[in-house]
């Protein structure tokens, strides 16, 4: 993917308090025309509260947001040049989809005149002409995602916002989905994308922000990044029969390994390890580790994410991180 063509957004310093909990501390962000840059971080991590303060939802404490070289929050021009989709269904559901676009046109400002080519417009970018006489609650839920984001794009935004925007769709959908944004990419147009799916943010992003606690923890090319990443030791990802006790956790974040989903059946490393599979797999359960299976693979996005996230001086365990090989051989 290409290098971005010129700024389009840019937040300096930015920190926000809602409700008197510190949401973003410190962001130094900037995306370009044509760039893609997937945010990606745990629930909780200030991507939605971001993203609003890009769109002029929201004014920062301190720090400054520019769209266009204007504050969104305070030019209507600013705010127009942002398409904003949120991860709800932002439609009317007795309405068709045609009736929908039109009422988005009229809200985004869009003369009378101008509105049945808009409409026509994004009908065909998000390639859904061919439900557009249909009531948006009569479709399936990848298609009101598709209509939800034609919506968005109603007003030619030179910025688009997405928040989850392919959540509870199946294959084709998602597929759909993609298309949009990758047309989207290719007419110039910058895409800041919120998304807990990996492989997603792989295939669609030039740049990727991991967000935690309110912080940007790394940020870069993500080709550049993977490339860093796979020049050193191959992931080890290993699969549980059940989930680990106390003690058998406490062994795996000892020896480096972290969570690598919700059920805690599966945990991944990018550290070296100094044993081969077998060996691995023999002292894990010789510690208590109720481990099946040891796989090896190069590393992906997944693994910088985690990366990013763990702690560097003091595990979750309150346990210093140590080298894989010390963490097994204790």
């Amino acid at each position: 993917m290409g290098r971005p063509l010129g700024p389009v957004a840019i937040l300096g310093g930015v920190s926000l308090a809602l409700r008197g909990r510190t949401v973003l501390d410190g962001i130094d962000l900037a995306l370009g025309a044509g760039e893609t840059l997937a945010l990606l971080g745990p629930n909780g991590a200030g991507k939605t509260s971001l993203m609003r303060l890009v769109a002029g939802r929201l004014t920062p404490d301190a720090g400054s947001v520019r769209v266009g070289g204007a504050d969104p929050h305070r030019s209507g021009e600013a705010r127009r040049a942002v398409g904003w989709v949120p991860q709800e269904i932002a439609l009317y559901p007795r309405l068709t989809v045609a009736e929908n676009l039109s009422v988005f046109a009229q809200l985004s400002g869009l003369p009378r005149r101008d509105r049945r080519e808009a409409v026509a417009r994004v009908l065909a970018l998000a390639d859904i002409a061919d439900v557009a006489g249909r009531v948006v609650a009569t479709l399936s839920g990848g298609y009101q995602r598709r209509v939800n984001i034609a919506a968005g794009l109603i007003g030619q935004p030179s910025l688009v916002l997405l928040d989850e925007p392919t959540n509870g769709v199946d294959l084709a959908a998602r597929a759909a989905i993609h298309g949009v944004l990758q047309r989207l990419r290719e007419q110039g147009t910058a895409i800041l994308i919120a998304t807990h799916d990996f492989p997603e943010a792989e295939r669609l992003a030039d740049r990727v922000a991991f967000l935690a606690q309110g912080r940007i923890v790394r940020e870069g090319h993500l080709a550049d990044l993977l490339a860093r990443l796979r020049t050193g030791t191959p992931e080890r990802e290993l699969i549980l029969d059940t989930a680990p006790d106390a003690a058998a956790e406490a062994v795996l974040r000892r020896a480096g390994f972290a969570p690598a989903g919700a059920s805690g059946l599966r945990w991944r490393t990018g550290e070296r390890a100094g044993l081969d599979g077998a060996a691995l797999l023999g002292t894990l359960r010789a510690q208590g580790v109720p481990v099946s299976e040891v796989r090896v693979r190069s590393p992906r996005l997944e693994t910088l994410y985690l990366e990013a996230l763990r702690p560097r001086d003091v595990g979750e365990t309150g346990a210093a991180a140590r080298p894989l090989t010390a963490g097994l051989t204790r």
